[in-house]
């Protein structure tokens, strides 16, 4: 299958997002059409678009960016509970529609400010069911017309979206890593996206769940895997690595008084981002070059380990994903502007041509790895 290279651009009303530069009209709509032009200049099919009470509207954003860009595609994330199904899927179809088959979606079922916004929550079990229903529903609302059904979360009569989705509609991406997102991940999703773990975990989890689709019956085409992670590349090893961690001391140093109060805030309860903090304890750097201190100081989601090196150090570490299934990149780095440059020029045209010979999958590392 052909790769897949997107982005991040920061969807918040505070500069300086991960140490991004505060530039005048931060988050305005210039200013995200800037990242995604420069996205489309540099190799990117389009870019992650996060969400988060508090926020702008992630949906907002992306129509606005895909009416000014021509073959960008925002990656949109959007959660359960904030739309109800068939209004998600009728502005998703009405999105997709108008920009030629562009968005692509990705559900987050992670945590939120759910009562500033009037939603409410059970527990895991009840949120990833509920996640479950609303994926299958919206596929349903996308490829058939009349739609009725009747769930434990979402109902539907005679329902048809209009109007309709190119071809079968956006593409689902999904994380999460306790064993009720994975089985939602086997059955309702396009690409189940992981975060920068190391080679053997990642090879574990590909495993598990690719075993998963079998003993779950999936009824869509063969489940595809994502890596979201910070990218430091530079023009030799050594200046990327005295980067990242000057970097790092700068993030200590900035964090010292308030140190437990910013670990508290990425350490709740997400079995994915606990998967990340506890890799600090087996070194600062694993694999060949993924820097696991971030996660120290208060480095949440993809901040919390860097891939770091020379263009072809990076581009090495991420061919040993792709050997073990990773089709889909979703890669960042600060300030964004100049990253979504760098790191596309210097990336995504030999990643390109290394995936497009042809190859083996790779055998999950042995113990010690």
């Amino acid at each position: 299958m052909s790769p897949t290279f997107l982005w991040y651009i920061p969807n918040t009303v505070q500069a300086g997002h991960r140490g991004d530069d505060a530039v005048a009209g931060y988050g305005s709509l210039d200013h995200s059409t800037d990242l995604a032009l420069t996205a489309e200049q540099h190799g990117w099919e389009g870019a992650l678009i996060g969400t988060g009470w508090g926020r702008p509207d992630t949906f907002t954003v992306a129509t606005a960016i895909a009416a000014r860009t021509t073959t960008f595609r925002p990656l949109a994330a959007i959660r359960p509970g904030y739309w109800r199904p068939a209004h998600f899927a009728g502005a998703a179809a009405t999105l997709d529609h108008l920009s030629g088959g562009r968005l692509l979606v990705n559900i987050v079922s992670g945590q939120d400010n759910l009562a500033a916004y009037g939603d409410v929550e059970g527990d895991q079990a009840q949120r990833y069911a509920r996640t479950k229903e609303f994926m299958r529903l919206v596929r349903r609302l996308w490829t058939e017309e009349n739609v009725t059904f009747e769930g434990s979360h979402f109902q539907v009569t005679n329902s048809t979206v209009a109007p309709r989705v190119v071809g079968n509609g956006p593409r689902l991406y999904f994380g999460g890593a306790s064993p009720a997102a994975e089985r939602v991940a086997a059955t309702e999703a396009d690409v189940q996206l992981f975060w920068g773990e190391p080679l053997e975990g990642i090879a574990d989890r590909v495993e598990r769940l690719r075993k998963l689709t079998n003993d779950l019956d999936r009824d869509l085409p063969e489940l595809e895997f994502g890596l979201r992670i910070t990218t430091v590349v530079r023009d030799t090893t050594e200046e990327a690595w005295r980067d990242a961690e000057a970097r790092v001391a700068e993030m200590a140093a900035q964090s010292e008084a308030l140190h437990d109060r910013k670990l508290d805030q990425h350490r709740g309860p997400a079995v994915g981002q606990q998967r990340l903090h506890d890799l600090a304890e087996r070194g600062d750097v694993l694999d060949s070059c993924l820097y696991t201190a971030p996660g120290r100081y208060g480095g949440g989601g993809a901040g919390t380990t860097w891939l770091v090196g020379s263009a072809d150090d990076v581009s090495a570490a991420l061919l040993k994903y792709a050997e073990l299934g990773i089709s889909h990149f979703v890669l960042s780095d600060t300030p964004y502007k100049r990253e979504t440059a760098r790191v596309g020029d210097a990336l995504i045209g030999r990643l390109r041509e290394s995936l497009s010979k042809p190859r083996q999958v790779m055998d999950p590392p042995g113990p010690g790895v």
